[in-house]
């Protein structure tokens, strides 16, 4: 993430600097290196412009642990994720909490409060984080100008919709090693497509949360890191995950590795 300022007269790294916020520096979907991931991808030079007029009108700071929105919160934005992390979950009667997803930089988060105008989840931010704010009504208006907007939405949504059917084969089929492994996996690959390492990962949740995401108990998957370390499939040290064979990794989820 890269931020235009006159002022300093050079492009300063967002994921070592914090974003300046001062009138003399803009920043804008035309100009963030996220655009190929996020909304705006594909769009030509004039359709960026008009996105940048109206569509992003703020752009929010959240520290570790602040709610974006939560459940029963009006609906009236979606929201891009520009540094930082996030978890959405929702809380049982019994007040436990079950994660239901986890997002990073270039994705949108409430999606969920479309259908009813009421969002259905929490969102919390996992580290200190950024989110851009997106107008659904801005939204909606400008993707009947652009109607390669209205297909990357869609797109979007489509994505959504395949990654909860994903989740829901994780947790039907999937033994406790399995889940984990596609875990892993599917992180290092969203990470690796954001300019980071496809083997190194510093984890943002914590054991528990993934646990509840993947329907595990804190000591299954505490359990199962120390025997895919043992087994030589990565190498743990705290939150610090380095993937010593994404091979074998892979193995493990389609069925060639020996699971319990």
């Amino acid at each position: 993430m890269f931020v235009s300022c006159p002022q300093a007269g050079k492009f300063m790294d967002q994921r070592v600097f914090k974003p300046l916020h001062t009138p003399a520096c803009t920043v804008v979907c035309s100009t963030c290196n996220l655009r190929e991931i996020c909304l705006p991808v594909g769009l030509t030079l004039q359709e960026l412009a008009q996105v940048d007029q109206r569509l992003v009108t703020s752009r929010h700071k959240l520290a570790r642990g602040e709610k974006l929105f939560q459940t029963g919160d009006r609906f009236e934005s979606v929201y891009a994720v520009w540094t930082g992390f996030f978890k959405t979950c929702i809380a049982s009667k019994d007040g436990r909490e079950q994660v239901s997803g986890f997002q990073m930089g270039g994705e949108l988060i409430g999606l969920d409060g479309i259908g009813t105008r009421r969002h259905e989840v929490d969102a919390v931010a996992l580290e200190d984080s950024q989110i851009c704010v997106i107008p659904y009504a801005e939204l909606e208006t400008l993707s009947l100008e652009i109607n390669s907007l209205q297909q990357q939405f869609h797109r979007i949504m489509s994505r959504e919709i395949v990654r909860n059917h994903s989740v829901m084969l994780l947790l039907g089929s999937m033994h406790a090693e399995e889940r984990l492994a596609a875990f892993l996996l599917n992180l290092t690959h969203r990470l690796q497509a954001r300019g980071f390492s496809s083997s190194s990962v510093v984890l943002r949740m914590s054991r528990e949360e993934i646990g509840s995401f993947l329907g595990l108990k804190l000591e299954t998957v505490s359990r199962t890191f120390s025997k895919f370390q043992a087994d030589g499939l990565l190498f743990v040290r705290h939150r610090q995950i380095q993937i010593t064979d994404p091979v074998g990794l892979q193995q493990v989820i389609d069925g060639d590795a020996e699971t319990d």
